[in-house]
């Protein structure tokens, strides 16, 4: 996926400023940055919730706004920050609606779609849950339901938007080490959206780091988590170290 000379305004504020970049394929791609730098508006624009002012969104060399949303959803799955569904709705339903853009209502589709429901089931550890009501669920647990089907979508892209935010750490980091499962194993290019700095550092391949509507600095972990860049980013002076090889952001 790129993105070219992206503008977006909401009203006569100004959101997303001649934005470009390039998502690798194949890795984990983390959006990073202080709240109101324009990283959901990014995200959104991205994965067609909001259209762009000026500038371009290509998927595959095409233009997203040339390709419909049922296509889109057969290329592009997404998990957004909220979430709703009917309490009496059972796990292996929801899950089955992702199968919808694919014409998963058809008859001759049906083995196909059991197949693959069964699959992210089974890859995000909700099988146990496949009768149980939405309501029923932790929010870690409902948070594996929502990947779950996004991945019966069967699409080699996947964007989550803050997938951790209201998960104790226990949550957080199986969620964190599901992404990169999905990722190694199965070859995913994920865009993700995430607030905490040492999680982007470790679960990454690639940071792209946004302030005031613009890209700061896009590429590894370790080049992005530095003190100068942080210190732009945030506007605030974080500490870097090295602890057993690995690399840390002092937040305290």
């Amino acid at each position: 996926m790129e993105v070219k000379n992206l503008d977006f305004s909401y009203g006569k504020e100004k959101v997303l400023n001649q934005i470009s970049l390039k998502i690798p394929k194949g890795k984990i791609t983390t959006l990073i940055g202080a709240n109101g730098c324009g990283k959901s508006t990014l995200f959104k624009v991205m994965t067609k919730n909001l259209k762009a002012h000026r500038g371009s969104v290509f998927l595959e060399g095409k233009n997203i706004n040339e390709i419909s949303l049922k296509q889109f959803a057969r290329q592009v799955s997404i998990v957004h920050q909220y979430n709703v569904a009917p309490n009496d709705l059972t796990v292996e339903k929801l899950i089955g609606y992702g199968r919808i853009a694919h014409g998963g209502l058809c008859k001759r589709d049906k083995a196909q779609d059991e197949k693959l429901v069964s699959w992210a089931m089974e890859v995000t550890g909700v099988t146990e849950f496949r009768d149980r009501q939405i309501s029923g669920l932790s929010g870690g647990q409902k948070q594996r339901v929502w990947i779950a089907m996004a991945l019966a979508q069967n699409t080699k892209i996947l964007f989550l938007d803050e997938p951790t935010t209201y998960l104790d750490i226990r949550y957080q980091i199986e969620i964190l080490q599901l992404i990169k499962r999905l990722n190694v194993e199965f070859g995913i290019t994920m865009i993700v959206v995430l607030h905490d700095m040492n999680q982007a550092i470790h679960y990454s391949d690639e940071l792209i780091a946004m302030k005031d509507g613009k890209i700061i600095a896009q590429g590894e972990p370790k080049e992005i988590a530095s003190p100068e860049i942080l210190k732009e980013v945030y506007d605030i002076a974080l500490k870097v170290e090295h602890i057993n090889g690995e690399l840390f952001v002092l937040t305290v």
